[in-house]
């Protein structure tokens, strides 16, 4: 009550946040006075398909404003993240090369060590998709893929945002299945250690249909990026921990050096690590010293933890310091949200269809199936953490 500042903090499971949002709003706890703000922040998953994010989209803004709901996500707070939008639109040379006259492909994974620990219960409900891609990749995505805002606020930022992952191509059903990959790791060894397979965790059915890795194939059909394609993954119980965006660019239009090793050199790219390294480098090429024509690959770039002296944060404080400030820049909107579980839809459709998963090995980076979903177009995945 009176002019005090209150943040109420929604941590809790996704089934109550429409219950806690309309109490709060029964209450009168999110009337706003001139001197005083009322802020809901939100964790994900904002919703489990599209109809169910726009229910909770639609309960939200019946007891308070949009200019009050804070969707936080802390991979948008990590200075990397961030780094992205400085990077490419205050960096003059960046804007003559960002389409698809020469950007071949775009890679974006989220690959963890770690399995569902003590959270069976939570990911039999959820699955690696619904967990990850509508909100940590889609993201990522849309923070490579967008144009540029007129402004550096929260309106034009988030406008760009939700225009870009709204032009997100929806697959049918069929396609869906053709540019999907669902995989779950069996038992295996993370280094020296035996681990147990996804179905022989805690609170986990032993004949569990639940994903715990994905590999999908996106197109974003605008001007900027009309035939590149997105391939997103992402999976637990892989070969290391590591947050990537890889940039693959075309190769030169003339192989000037034939029937050398420069003529089968790996492609170039722009690589922006979130975790665990944080930093951006360009992987390119270079004359090895000597009197034969040999290459070398060279990777220019910097690694926050080197350049500057303090450490990069997790992320969340970040965020909770522009919510309390009333910044709304790097939390998502309401429409960005809708669009995201739009362009997952087709899959989850199409995998309710067909439930099957693909085991994998863990300490490997998912099952055969995943690699040629990039093999059979041509590429291959970035190595982790290389």
């Amino acid at each position: 009550t009176g002019t005090a500042n209150a943040v109420f903090y929604l941590a809790t499971a996704p089934r109550f946040f429409s219950e806690v949002a309309q109490r709060l709003g029964s209450s009168g706890l999110l009337q706003e006075t001139e001197d005083g703000f009322r802020r809901v922040v939100i964790e994900k998953p904002f919703g489990s398909d599209l109809a169910s994010a726009v229910e909770l989209n639609g309960c939200l803004l019946k007891v308070m404003s949009e200019k009050q709901i804070y969707r936080i996500d802390h991979y948008l707070g990590k200075e990397t993240v961030q780094n992205i939008l400085v990077s490419r639109f205050s960096n003059g040379l960046f804007e003559s090369f960002w389409n698809n006259h020469y950007i071949d492909h775009v890679q974006i994974t989220a690959a963890e060590t770690v399995g569902v620990e003590t959270r069976g219960s939570f990911y039999e409900h959820t699955g690696a998709l619904r967990d990850m891609v509508p909100n940590h990749l889609f993201q990522l995505l849309a923070m490579v893929a967008m144009e540029p805002p007129a402004a550096f606020g929260a309106d034009a930022v988030r406008g760009e945002k939700a225009k870009v992952v709204g032009a997100i191509r929806p697959w049918s059903q069929e396609e869906a299945l053709a540019n999907s990959v669902r995989g779950q790791y069996a038992k295996g060894a993370m280094g020296d250690k035996e681990v147990v397979g996804y179905r022989q965790e805690d609170r986990v059915a032993p004949d569990s249909t639940t994903e715990t890795y994905v590999a999908l194939k996106v197109m974003v059909d605008n001007w900027r990026w009309v035939g590149v394609p997105f391939y997103l993954r992402t999976g637990k119980r892989m070969s290391a921990r590591s947050t990537e965006i890889a940039i693959c660019f075309k190769p030169a239009p003339y192989a000037q050096f034939r029937d050398t090793e420069v003529d089968r050199l790996k492609p170039n790219y722009l690589r922006i690590q979130i975790q665990p390294n944080e930093g951006m480098w360009f992987d390119l090429f270079a004359k090895r010293p000597g009197p034969e024509l040999k290459m070398e690959d060279i990777a220019l770039g910097f690694a926050y933890k080197d350049f500057f002296e303090m450490q990069p944060s997790t992320g969340y404080e970040t965020l909770i310091y522009d919510c309390l400030t009333g910044d709304q820049t790097l939390f998502q909107r309401a429409d960005n949200i809708e669009n995201g579980w739009r362009a997952v839809q087709p899959f989850l459709d199409a995998w309710a269809a067909q439930p099957e998963v693909q085991l994998y090995e863990a300490g490997k980076d998912g099952p055969q199936a995943g690699e040629d979903l990039l093999s059979r177009d041509g590429r291959e995945w970035r190595e982790l953490n290389v």
